[in-house]
C-alpha cells in the first residue's frame, strides 16, 4: 500500500483536522522509527497514517472495525495486525517490532502535541524531556492519554523512557508547520 492510498482511506473516514494532524504525527514517528531500525520506512508511515482512520465513524468498534475496511480493500494482514494490537482491548499481541512501535509512539505523540499546545509559543522545537515528564505527573493535564499506555509502550520497546520522548518530539520536528507546532 502507498502512501497516497492510505491517505485517501484516511479522508474518507476522518473530518476532525486535530484526528488528522494525530495521524500525521504518528506517520512522522513511526517513519522515523523504522530508519531507525532500518526497516520499510513507507510501511511503518502507512501504519501510523491508518492507525486511528476508523476512530470517529465507529469509535465503539475501533480498531476492529478498521481492520474489517481494510481487509476488505485488499491490505495486508501484517498492518492489519499491527493496528489492531495498538488497542490493549482488542487482545491482538503485539509480536512485530512494527506493532510494538506503533503502540509506544500513539499516545506519546498525542501528549507530546498537547504539551507543545500550552507552551506560550506553541513551538514544538522548544518541548524538552523535562517539560514533558513533568506534565506526565499531572494527572488533570490531558486527562485522556493513558499514562500507563505510555509507559508500558517504552518498556515493550525495550527503550530507555527519556531517550524514547526524546526520539518522538525529534520525530515529530519533521512535521511540526503541518502540526501547527511550529507557528
Amino acid at each position: 500500500m502507498t502512501r497516497e492510498q492510505a491517505l485517501e482511506i484516511l479522508k474518507e473516514y476522518t473530518q476532525s483536522e486535530s484526528l488528522m494532524k494525530h495521524a500525521f504525527a504518528v506517520e512522522a514517528a513511526m517513519r522515523a522509527y523504522a530508519q531507525k531500525y532500518d526497516e520499510d520506512v513507507e510501511l511503518w508511515g502507512v501504519v501510523g497514517l491508518l492507525h486511528d482512520f476508523d476512530y470517529e465513524k465507529f469509535p465503539d468498534n475501533h480498531p476492529e472495525k478498521g481492520s474489517e475496511i481494510l481487509e476488505e480493500k485488499g491490505v495486508s494482514e501484517e498492518i492489519r495486525t499491527a493496528i489492531m494490537g495498538h488497542a490493549d482491548h482488542t487482545g491482538v499481541a503485539r509480536e512485530s517490532l512494527m506493532a510494538k512501535v506503533l503502540y509506544a509512539v500513539d499516545e506519546l505523540s498525542g501528549f507530546i502535541t498537547a504539551v507543545t499546545l500550552v507552551r506560550p509559543t506553541r513551538a514544538l522545537s522548544e518541548v524538552k524531556f523535562k517539560s514533558v515528564k513533568k506534565k506526565l505527573k499531572d494527572k488533570k493535564f490531558a486527562a485522556k492519554v493513558n499514562r500507563e499506555e505510555i509507559a508500558r509502550g517504552a518498556e515493550e520497546l525495550g527503550v530507555d523512557f527519556t531517550e524514547h520522548v526524546e526520539f518522538v518530539v525529534q520525530a515529530l520536528s519533521s512535521v511540526a508547520a503541518e502540526l501547527g507546532l511550529n507557528p
